[in-house]
């Protein structure tokens, strides 16, 4: 339990510092990425930064990180630590990819895979991606095929597509087919970058299988879905986005130039290729390496042709990467044309024996090599198809006995139906059984109705009457503080009347109201406030007050004890919470109640707060003491936070 318990953990880290990652991105430090990734305290950080961070390796090389995870990875090993071991090797065989070692990167994934069963979700799934990257990479096909199952087997992939492997066999057409049947319906119709990267690869497709004049609509319309995705304001984008969709741009322009050399249009072709290399070294890491030597390959063919040899030369230099079989054999063949329409025909030949022994030696070899790995592609696409068949026919089958259980069921509410009609007769007879009942019902609601009214008015009668009396009372407590001449006596007065207009407001609320069982608070609250303002005529009136009480309903045993806990509290904001002026005063009354379930009542004033000695004082304090009997009666007890910052907050939850 323990270690499912650590696994989750893991990947909730994980996916948390990727969202971090992810936050930041606009908002990069001056730090570089390899300093960064230092500074990480977990692991876990430091592989949600290695595998979520865009271009890893412009300030730093390959072999600058190679290092330093080999020196974490020595670390983790000298402290037997599993978990971050199996971390650091699978970053270290991310790095030999990038390198081009794939088959060391395929090593140390293999290594890792054998203990998938112990691995968190994330980690699986950077490895089978890695070593799917691997498969592809060594043209292992059978065995990408494979690391795609187990994919879809963890739920990585939905679904095993075969687009990918169908065009490295050569099988344009049927990977073209496999790939809009995967792709076409998951692109949405606003998502212009994922229309541009789709109709870029159809282009591909149809130009390697010689459709170039089409394979050049699909370009053009590619680029215009590129075009309109960068200049589109409305949308939030990037920096790292709009590099993505310029190097996107520039690909799809290399494409569209090398439709022009394979239809020899080869003056059309260069801005396009010029374009297209400008743009992938601006946007682009080493990875593109390819698509930079394919232009440079096909502007050098134009310039030659076109019989522009120093351009040439400069395109068809020695320091020009050629990663592929395919496009070191066309740079010796641009060799040897070079030195053959220069009439240096010694060099020239060279170049073409050199391009005719590498043919030699990996066209046999290739040739079988590609038609058993065709033939177990095949074979595993129709094992795929097979159990997506076994698949359909048990959905059908499940589909059949949910329908037979449907047709029971639809017996049933027939027979059901059946009975409730008869049941319903039943109810007619009786109803008409019961009309003579009806009109002595219908006497007896009527006195009953009469009796209601009456005694709802007798009620309204009986809270005037309340508040007619309170209010006499308050007005001989104005009598008698005219007549007094002792200030805290007067004070005391004025809170006692204060107090008795807080209850007879109440009385008045219910006398008014068509429900005489229930007061509003958001207009009571507000009538009570213009109560004590016109009490303390001294202040109280630039204070802004904000009161959150809207659809909230009390009855009158807990609207009085609420009453006179708001007159107090205001009393004493009005009073002593503002007494270097009240411009800036604020208060917030805030209660919330929904049906039978717990209220909760907040109030807060950003005045100078509570004296030092508040806990003193509650002891003698009438008020406070006053406060605390309410709360009481509402069957709670008040909070007050007296580590408050700015001013005073009170608050308890009652029900």
């Amino acid at each position: 339990m323990k270690k499912h318990s650590k696994k989750i953990l893991s990947v909730l880290t994980v996916l948390l510092f990727t969202i971090f990652c992810s936050a930041q991105e606009e908002n990069t430090s001056d730090e570089s990425l390899f300093y960064q990734f230092q500074e990480f305290k977990t692991t876990d950080e430091k592989m949600a930064f290695f595998f979520n961070t865009a271009d890893l390796y412009r300030e730093n090389s390959t072999y600058d990180w190679l290092e330093l995870i080999t020196i974490n990875l020595n670390a983790a090993i000298k402290n037997d630590d599993d978990a971050d071991i199996k971390r650091f090797q699978l970053m270290q065989a991310r790095i030999f990819y990038d390198l081009g070692d794939y088959d060391k990167s395929l090593a140390i994934t293999k290594e890792l895979y054998e203990e998938i069963e112990s691995l968190d979700i994330y980690l699986v799934s950077k490895l089978l991606d890695l070593m799917d990257d691997n498969y592809g990479q060594l043209t292992m096909y059978p065995e990408q095929i494979d690391i795609r199952e187990k994919k879809r087997e963890v739920g990585i992939m939905e679904s095993v597509a075969f687009y990918d492997i169908y065009s490295n066999l050569g099988m344009y057409r049927k990977a073209m087919n496999d790939y809009i049947a995967n792709v076409k319906n998951t692109i949405e119709e606003n998502d212009f970058y994922g229309q541009a990267e789709y109709y870029n690869n159809l282009g591909n497709y149809l130009r390697l299988d010689g459709s170039t004049p089409t394979a050049l609509s699909y370009y053009k319309k590619a680029k215009g879905f590129a075009d309109v995705f960068i200049d589109n304001v409305t949308r939030k984008k990037t920096e790292q986005i709009m590099k993505e969709a310029h190097l996107l741009k520039g690909i799809i322009e290399g494409n569209i130039g090398k439709c022009h050399v394979d239809l020899k249009q080869y003056e059309q072709a260069i801005p396009h290729l010029e374009l297209a290399i400008n743009r992938i070294k601006e946007n682009s890491s080493r990875h593109y390496s390819s698509e930079l030597t394919e232009n440079s390959l096909a502007i050098s063919e134009c310039y030659l042709l076109l019989k522009d040899y120093a351009k040439a030369t400069d395109y068809l230099s020695d320091n020009l990467q050629t990663n592929t079989t395919e496009n070191l054999l066309k740079k010796n063949r641009l060799l040897s044309l070079y030195y053959e329409l220069t009439q240096d025909f010694k060099i020239s030949n060279t170049y073409l024996r050199r391009e005719i022994r590498i043919r030699d030696s990996i066209s046999e070899h290739e040739s079988q090599l590609r038609q058993q790995q065709l033939s177990t592609v095949m074979m595993k696409n129709l094992k795929y198809s097979q159990d997506m068949l076994a698949q359909q026919k048990m959905a059908l089958e499940k589909q059949k006995n949910e329908n037979l259980a449907k047709d029971k069921r639809n017996s049933l509410v027939l027979i059901s139906l059946l009975f409730t009609l008869l049941g319903f007769a039943g109810l007619v007879y009786a109803y008409l059984k019961s009309i003579k009942n009806q009109r002595l019902i219908a006497e007896q609601k009527y006195i009953i109705e009469n009796s209601l009214v009456e005694k709802d008015s007798l009620l309204k009668e009986i809270h005037h009457r309340v508040k007619n009396n309170l209010q006499m009372v308050s007005s001989l407590l104005s009598l008698q503080t005219k007549n007094t001449r002792s200030k805290a006596a007067i004070e005391a007065l004025e809170e006692g009347k204060s107090r008795v207009k807080a209850m007879a407001l109440i009385h008045q609320k219910l006398y008014q109201n068509e429900d005489l069982s229930v007061i509003e608070m958001q207009s009571y609250i507000e009538s009570l406030i213009n109560s004590v303002q016109s009490v303390y005529k001294k202040g109280g009136h630039n204070i802004n007050i904000t009161v959150d009480a809207e659809n909230v309903e009390l009855d009158i045993d807990r609207a009085i004890p609420f009453g006179l806990m708001l007159n107090e509290l205001v009393s004493n904001s009005f009073k002593y919470a503002f007494p270097h002026g009240d411009e800036n005063g604020k208060i917030y009354i805030h209660i919330r109640k929904s049906g039978e379930q717990e209220g909760y009542f907040e109030y807060s004033d950003n005045g100078v707060g509570l004296p030092e000695d508040t806990e003193e004082r509650a002891n003698t304090s009438m008020g406070i003491r006053l406060m605390n009997r309410l709360a009481n009666q509402l069957q709670t007890t008040l909070n007050i936070d007296r580590n408050a910052d700015d001013g005073v907050r009170y608050w308890f939850n009652f029900k």
